[in-house]
């Protein structure tokens, strides 16, 4: 079974997370970059904190992920999620940050004034019973965010074996909300919908508040991103998998490409 986790009501409010079903640890590789390194695929310099769960603790200046502060239809805190900056005016996060009545989205860069969405869409067949499937969604924004995007990854599947980073704004193993992180892990599985990692003493996992970042791997010199946080298999995040919803699936691509044209694409 996959989990997809519930906002959380908190001094900072977070939303579902990524995951996938149970593999065993002792069959899955280290990643080849080492957790304590992953923010240098965000630009970043790191401290020395553990995060995400068994990553880093990163930077927010001048990153591409950003923090989504929802609110409902009477303008009350609706939860929070990740986003990924993929155009000048544009973030792709998951469909299940944008599923019940949300009335409106905030951006926060980590720094400044949040800037509020002028849009935002869920893939049109994201459905609550099955949720790692089209977990993907767009928001469009009145003017420039004014952050370098993240290119998709189309060109190419992600590989089992590969090394990935995992990065949001969720919680760490601490139990710490809204800080920017990230984490190295080893794709464990792909198929056409989703991509899949394990939680394991080398690697990282996805937590509260990480749903609707980035998973990213290498394609040519350049971090792109290959899925989009969704769900995780246990209610837990020191164990287990996640799953991210995988970009290269046709409807997927469409979807996100039609609205954003201008996406940067690897």
């Amino acid at each position: 079974m996959k989990y997809r986790l519930p906002a959380l009501f908190l001094l900072v409010v977070v939303s579902g997370c990524g995951g996938s079903g149970p593999s065993s640890p002792s069959t899955t590789p280290p990643p080849t970059v080492p957790t304590a390194s992953a923010c240098g695929a965000l630009g970043q310099t790191i401290s020395s904190s553990t995060s995400i769960v068994n990553g880093a603790e990163c930077s927010s200046a001048n990153s591409a992920i950003v923090l989504l502060n929802l609110k409902d239809l009477t303008g009350a805190q609706a939860g929070s999620c990740t986003g990924t900056v993929i155009a000048a005016r544009a973030v792709l996060t998951a469909a299940h940050c944008l599923h019940g009545e949300i009335g409106s989205i905030s951006v926060f860069l980590g720094t400044g004034p949040q800037q509020v969405t002028t849009s935002f869409a869920a893939h049109p067949s994201w459905r609550e019973s099955n949720a790692t499937q089209y977990d993907v969604g767009v928001l469009l924004m009145p003017a420039d965010i004014g952050r370098t995007p993240v290119p998709l990854l189309l060109s190419r599947d992600a590989r089992v074996g590969e090394t990935a980073i995992l990065t949001g704004w969720g919680k760490d193993a601490s139990g710490a909300l809204a800080t920017l992180r990230a984490g190295s892990a080893t794709i464990t599985a792909v198929s056409s919908f989703t991509l899949q990692t394990t939680f394991t003493t080398t690697a990282s996992s996805v937590c509260q508040g990480d749903s609707g970042g980035p998973i990213l791997v290498q394609e040519g010199g350049t971090w792109s991103i290959a899925g989009v946080i969704s769900a995780n298999s246990t209610l837990a995040c020191s164990f287990g998998d996640n799953f991210y919803a995988n970009l290269r699936q046709p409807d997927i691509s469409s979807f996100i490409l039609g609205r954003v044209p201008d996406a940067g694409r690897r």
